[in-house]
């Protein structure tokens, strides 16, 4: 039997989609074989011939830019290096790490140092990261060099003085630009020894930019048997919304410090700083740490490293295959079996119901059968590619779309609207074929295709054990393989229904049409109202109350006009009116709704849960703590399922006392940049995320799905 004309365009359509993309995929991983090596897209050269000054260049490729912030200079054991003088670079909103300042072509940076008497050569480490900037849009891995350059002979190391300290001011830092620098630039901290007892404490800020005397805090490594006691100069009075009354200080400030304490034995002291600052009517920094090591003998001023930790990086193109250790085959096949495993998550099952209904009843028609499969695999597939082409775009992540209070609304009203139609509240006719409104019919080409868009959008909470890595893969890799990766996942979604639709055998074991398929129906109905009411239970936790009281009367809203819409077939012109203006009047809780603030959350679980926050993370790895970093969200119904399963209950709690590991949870349900930042960082498309950082060392990143035995096994082994 030959296919019917819609059901041979849309196996056309399907088949010219995927060799379409199949073409592409070649040409773009050759792509990335025409980049340069790092060492010759950024040429380095120095010069060390000026006495006390060594110069670096930069000879920058065509297409290619350096980042200004991720300069980073470190001298060697007899060397110390002062603050670099750079130029101003251009302006650059990266999607990554925010305003920032690249440089095109060349740029060239400029050291003061001084050299310790037994110095022999200038020995520095530099370190430097850049991206391509068109196709393949890549950024390569943070790099370092390390410059080994003869001494001039004129050379001097006397040592920087207090007067130097006290004029070391960078030209570079003029606070003309309203952009945030970074915190290296907009808080310049240096030290000296005036003597044995006496420390003598600098920050330099630029122009509009404060630092707060109550958030600093001073501290000396190694040294428990001495304490510091500072002398603060009088500063500025604050009213700080989030402080109270302080005191603050602009451009500069010089605090005297004495050292208490028997202190001959010292020759050197390990000075940590901890402070805080802000720009005037911009952002506020998080806690930045300093170290400084301080000769007491020479008075000279210290090496300043940041210790914490450095920003999250971008996830590189260029790395995916090496930092995944997936290749492009392996993500395709994981990819198309988390598509098969999705057919069986719970957030699909309701939708999957009413295709099942079609193909019952169109077990013994099957011209109907194959446009049934034809049609939603279209619209899965069209959906797959939608959607990822937005994640690529907009480099969001998997599931990112519910923590929209608004996406979470309208799902909801959408699953209630598909409820009402299979309880038989209203049918839905083929004059509105074209509408959303046609999800729940089951006969027409358009409501096939648009079942398949709506599985795929309650698709994404749910995380199929092979999708992670498959999907970590497409974020990273050139968009034609990442488009494939995401066909696949359509594909592993739509085979059921494909195969049924195709395969004979298979379609003789569908039951018999009959009346009790109505009643199938209704009681399928069921699981569309436990969805709708599981997105409001997920729009409660994220803006509270008020957005579920809405939600409701938007839902009475919507059934009344459903209802009325069923009411008014066989009435004139004013009744189809009333159905505008009731469906009209659906929209005006929907706006009042986006206006709601985010809900308060209260923090669940146990007194052994802990927020999670960068700088809690870093204080707890300094410690040599182990920590279980879990990132997750209310929309996720893996992670509920993980939280159930093993994360929860006396043997976790045992688990964590046992091996003294702090329990760190992300809550995702809510837009979160900082949580996002974190999973970036680990290449992951979405929650759940769950890394275990042990004493030493870095973390290590467990599967999706979790058992106990694997979390006490990585728990045990962190602890070691």
């Amino acid at each position: 039997m030959r296919l019917p004309r819609y059901s041979r365009a849309a196996a056309h359509l399907l088949v010219l989609m995927i060799l379409l993309l199949c073409a592409s995929v070649t040409g773009a991983q050759e792509d990335t074989h025409n980049l340069l090596p790092v060492t010759e897209a950024y040429k380095l050269t120095a010069d060390s011939s000026t006495p006390g000054v060594v110069k670096l260049h930069w000879a920058i490729a065509q297409d290619y830019y350096l980042y200004r912030g991720r300069m980073n200079f470190k001298g060697g054991d007899d060397v110390t290096l002062g603050a670099a003088q750079l130029p101003d670079g251009e302006k650059h909103d990266d999607p990554y790490l925010g305003p920032v300042e690249i440089y095109h072509h060349h740029v060239d940076a400029t050291i003061p140092y001084t050299l310790a008497p037994s110095a022999i050569r200038l020995t520095l480490s530099v370190r430097y990261q850049g991206c391509h900037e068109i196709e393949p849009k890549i950024c390569y891995p943070p790099h370092t060099e390390q410059l080994d350059l003869p001494i001039p002979a004129s050379a001097a190391s006397p040592g920087n003085k207090l007067s130097d300290l006290l004029d070391s001011r960078p030209s570079a830092l003029t606070g003309d630009s309203n952009a945030p620098l970074p915190a290296e630039q907009a808080f310049q901290f240096s030290a000296i020894a005036q003597d044995s007892r006496h420390l003598l404490l600098r920050w330099t800020m630029p122009k509009g930019y404060y630092l707060y005397r109550d958030q600093t805090k001073l501290s000396l490594k190694d040294a428990p048997q001495l304490t510091l006691t500072p002398t603060w100069p009088a500063g500025t009075p604050h009213q700080d919304a989030h402080f109270g009354n302080t005191t603050v200080y602009f451009d500069d400030v010089t605090l005297p410090v004495t050292v208490n304490g028997e202190v001959a034995s010292f020759k050197t002291l390990a000075l940590i700083a901890s402070f805080q600052g802000c720009q005037d009517g911009g952002l506020c920094y998080p806690p930045m740490t300093r170290e400084v090591n301080i000769d007491l003998a020479s008075g000279s001023s210290a090496t300043v490293e940041t210790v914490q930790d450095p920003a999250p990086q971008r996830p590189l193109a260029s790395a995916k295959a090496d930092s995944l250790n997936v290749s492009f085959w392996s993500a395709l096949l994981l990819a198309f079996g988390g598509g098969l495993i999705l057919n069986l998550m719970p957030c699909v099952l309701p939708v999957l119901s009413i295709k099942a209904l079609g193909l019952l009843e169109s077990a013994e028609n099957p011209a109907r059968r194959r446009m049934h499969a034809l049609m939603y695999t279209a619209g899965v597939l069209v959906s797959f590619v939608a959607l990822g082409l937005v994640i690529i775009a907009l480099k969001t992540a998997w599931g990112a779309h519910l923590q929209s209070p608004l996406v979470v609304a309208v799902l909801s009203l959408m699953m209630l609207a598909v409820a009402l139609s299979m309880s038989g509240v209203v049918q839905f006719g083929a004059s509105w074929g074209n509408t959303g409104s046609t999800l729940a019919n089951r006969s027409g080409p358009a409501g096939d295709f648009f079942t398949g868009v709506l599985a795929v959008v309650v698709a994404s909470p749910c995380t199929a054990p092979f999708m992670g890595t498959a999907l970590a893969y497409a974020f990273v890799a050139p968009v034609p393989s990442a488009m494939l990766v995401f066909l696949a996942l359509g594909l592993g979604l739509a085979l059921p229904f494909l195969a049924v639709g195709f395969i004979p055998a298979l379609s003789r074991l569908l039951p018999r049409p009959g009346r009790w398929m109505e009643t199938l129906k209704e009681v399928l109905a069921f699981p569309m109202y436990l969805t709708a009411t599981w997105l409001a239970w997920v729009l409660a936790n994220q803006r509270g109350a008020d957005a579920v009281g809405l939600l409701l009367v938007t839902a009475v809203l919507l059934a009344m006009t459903l209802w009325w819409f069923e009411r008014s077939r066989e009435r004139g012109a004013f009744s189809r009116v009333l159905v505008v203006l009731l469906a009209l009047m659906t929209l005006v809780p929907l706006y009042y709704l986006k206006t709601l603030p985010p809900a308060a959350r209260v923090s669940g679980g146990n007194a052994t849960t802990v927020a999670f926050s960068p700088e809690k993370l870093d204080e707890l790895r300094k410690a040599g703590t182990p920590v279980f970093v879990d990132m997750t969200a209310d929309w996720c119904v893996t992670c509920k399922a993980n939280e159930h399963a093993v994360l929860s209950g006396d043997g976790f709690q045992a688990l964590l006392k046992r091996t003294g590991t702090v329990y760190m949870k992300g809550d995702w349900t809510d837009e979160n940049p900082t949580i996002t930042a974190f999973l970036q960082a680990y290449h992951s498309p979405g929650v759940p995320l769950y890394v275990v950082f042990p004493k030493n060392g870095p973390g290590r990143q467990l599967p999706t799905v979790l058992t106990h035995s694997l979390v006490e096994e990585a728990l045990v082994e962190a602890a070691k």
